[in-house]
């Protein structure tokens, strides 16, 4: 398969650990998925992971230009909300990101949809590890670590949600579809069936992922 773009794998894991899923589904896609990390919230807190990420991104996004292929970043839950600052901020300045692949993500720890689901999680809130303190809308640590603070820059994002998520409520993609819309960002967006950490090459995400990076990607 001819090689169409390179992707920055970011994982997910609440911040605190890291999933199984590595992307590596997005290599049927044509696809070089390179692996990123990022420091945990027991090692330091928002926004060294931005650091982080932007500093993992420098070396694939230098192969990617000098190959003349599109650079891409993507993520899974907590790392799709990682994947959403790269693709919104860049990696060193606005623009620089040419799509993002966003699959079940945090977004706003103060929406309300997120607060009514954290009894079901048993109180637990990772927001609060990744910050250091309690999400509050005064706090300019929390309003900079929500994406919609940072979209405009019109990359183009996929977003794909399990309606049944007990861990993430899909409204939480939702909303942000609405937010990038009115940005002036393409947008396709799947709601489907299933909860949290759906496997990424099932057929129907499958395809909408196929769907976006044939509208999005040359050749």
């Amino acid at each position: 398969m001819t090689e169409r773009g390179i992707v920055l794998w970011l994982p997910g894991g609440g911040w605190r650990g890291w999933s199984a899923e590595d992307g590596s589904a997005l290599a049927g896609h044509g696809l070089t998925v390179v692996q990123g990390r990022y420091r945990l919230t027991d090692e330091a807190q928002w926004p060294a992971q931005l650091a982080d990420i932007r500093e993992a991104a420098r070396e694939p996004q230098a192969r990617a230009r000098a190959a003349g292929l599109p650079f891409l970043v993507a993520g899974d839950s907590a790392g799709g909300h990682l994947a959403l600052q790269l693709g919104l901020r860049g990696v060193a300045e606005s623009g620089d990101v040419d799509a993002v692949l966003v699959y079940w993500p945090p977004v706003d720890p103060l929406a309300e949809d997120w607060l009514r689901a954290l009894p079901a999680r048993g109180g637990d809130n990772p927001w609060v590890s990744l910050l250091g303190h309690p999400a509050a809308a005064d706090d300019p640590t929390t309003v900079d670590a929500i994406p919609t603070t940072h979209v405009g820059n019109r990359v183009p994002v996929l977003l794909v949600h399990g309606a049944q998520d007990a861990a993430v409520p899909a409204s939480q993609s939702v909303a942000l579809t609405s937010a990038l819309l009115r940005a002036g960002h393409p947008v396709q967006a799947l709601v489907t069936h299933g909860g949290h950490a759906l496997p990424l090459d099932r057929p129907d995400i499958r395809s909408v992922t196929a769907t976006f990076l044939d509208a999005y990607l040359p050749g």
